[in-house]
């Protein structure tokens, strides 16, 4: 077993590198996680608290799924034309308003509107956060950094959902409310500590000065395949909460065997995202999407052979470790494809993928498996896996090189006040374009 000393190397190799604004960032994503509550709970409010019948509440929930669809692509241009900080600002003042509100709706139109109001502002900011990170994270690093971000994610939703569930058994407006207010710190923090990061626009022999709009992103196949691929990925993992707990019902199971197996894969995206992180981290992106694709496919595919809540566990296990190898990845791939002045449409463009994977899964799963059965599902969703991961093979055959980036990139805390809107003069100064595309910075994938 690894010794205490080794433990904390690797910890402290982990954590050191990256400038002080990405942990602030990072803080702020684990803060607003730590208060979620509307997503996980809307539906158990609407159904036990309000009475409402279960057509409703996924009606609901779809809107608010659609919500997030809408704002995906606008909250990336908004990343990109008035910058970053503004942009997740406006978003979560935003969501903390529109949330409060529905705290207080009882009126069945009334709670339909406010939860898209909801899904569009809280999905706006997630393209102007993972820009940021990739303005403020040299390229070596960002791997490591979009991991990080995403385990802050995970363990902040373990936490809150935890919580939430006693806090729902006294009042579902008190859980609202304390996701209000939890959002209100993020925005704070964003506030008092992050800088814009925006890098400045310069002209290239294309265009002018940052030019690229959403008809950028649509014509470029690469990216826009890449995108394809993202979506067929997310339509499997997004079975782990809606075709799997209605198969595993429908043979016989409990809720609490499903919250059971389940519970899987939070524990264990907390406990390996880091370790595996390090592992993957230099390694050949091709080889680590096609695999991922495949372990999800067929970590599925594997639930049709389940006959007791320990093999639903072990199948849970599978498409874990895709996920945890998939996410920082693909997220570190997006940035490698996207222009500099473009990252937060790009961005956008890649979160509208999993928005609408969200919107289309329950409908794909409800229909496989009225009409054919479960384990059809789970058939279709290894043969969507060996796709994808044959798409990301033939997708990367020729990958562009990484990019350069060095720490005197980002923006210096003691010249950019975070406390006022930054001059557009120093941030010229200070966030220069950070995509030099050097051959040399390609990673190795036999290195670590």
């Amino acid at each position: 077993m690894p010794s205490a000393v080794s433990l904390r190397r690797a910890a402290r190799e982990t954590v050191s590198g990256l400038p002080r604004e990405f942990w602030w960032l990072w803080t702020s994503t684990l803060v607003n996680r730590l208060g979620a509550f509307v997503a996980t709970f809307m539906v158990l409010w609407i159904t036990l608290d309000l009475g409402g019948s279960a057509l409703y509440a996924g009606l609901v929930a779809s809107l608010h799924g659609l919500g997030g669809v809408v704002s995906a692509l606008g909250g990336g241009v908004m990343a990109d034309r008035i910058g970053r900080r503004p942009t997740m600002l406006l978003a979560q003042l935003s969501t903390a308003a529109a949330v409060a509100v529905l705290a207080f709706m009882r009126d069945p139109v009334a709670i339909a509107a406010v939860a898209f109001a909801v899904g569009m502002a809280s999905n706006a900011s997630r393209p102007a956060v993972q820009a940021m990170m990739a303005d403020l994270v040299p390229a070596k690093d960002r791997v490591r950094a979009f991991s990080l971000n995403y385990w802050a994610i995970n363990l902040g939703f373990a936490v809150s959902s935890t919580a939430a569930g006693f806090v729902a058994e006294v009042s579902y407006r008190a859980g609202f409310l304390v996701e209000a207010g939890m959002t209100l710190v993020c925005a704070v923090v964003v506030f008092l500590k992050v800088p814009e990061s925006r890098p400045a626009a310069t002209a290239t022999a294309t265009g002018p000065a940052g030019h690229v709009g959403l008809g950028t992103v649509l014509r470029d196949r690469r990216f826009m395949s890449l995108v394809g691929l993202s979506f067929l990925v997310a339509l499997i993992f997004q079975q782990g909460s809606v075709g799997l707990p209605v198969a595993m019902g429908e043979a016989g199971f409990t809720p609490a065997d499903y919250g059971l197996a389940i519970a899987l894969n939070g524990v264990l995206i907390v406990a390996l995202q880091i370790p595996v992180t390090r592992f993957i981290q230099h390694r050949d992106p091709k080889r680590l999407l096609v695999i991922s694709s495949l372990l999800a496919g067929y970590g599925f595919g594997l639930t049709a052979f389940a006959g007791s809540v320990g093999v639903f566990a072990l199948t849970v296990c599978v498409w874990t470790l895709a996920e945890i190898v998939n996410a920082p990845t693909q997220t570190g791939l997006v940035v490698r494809l996207s222009p500099t002045q473009g990252r937060g449409r790009y961005q956008g463009m890649y979160t509208m993928s999993w928005s609408v994977a969200a919107l289309v899964a329950p409908l794909m799963s409800g229909f496989v498996i009225d009409r054919f059965g479960a384990d059809w599902l789970w058939g279709l969703c290894a043969l969507v896996g060996t796709a994808a991961g044959l798409g990301y093979g033939a997708l990367m055959r020729r990958l562009p090189g990484e990019e350069s980036t060095t720490p005197a990139d980002v923006p210096a805390p003691a010249v950019l006040d975070a406390h006022a809107t930054p001059d557009p003069a120093v941030l010229d100064a200070h966030a220069a374009p950070v995509d030099a595309d050097t051959p040399a910075d390609r990673r190795n994938p036999s290195v670590h």
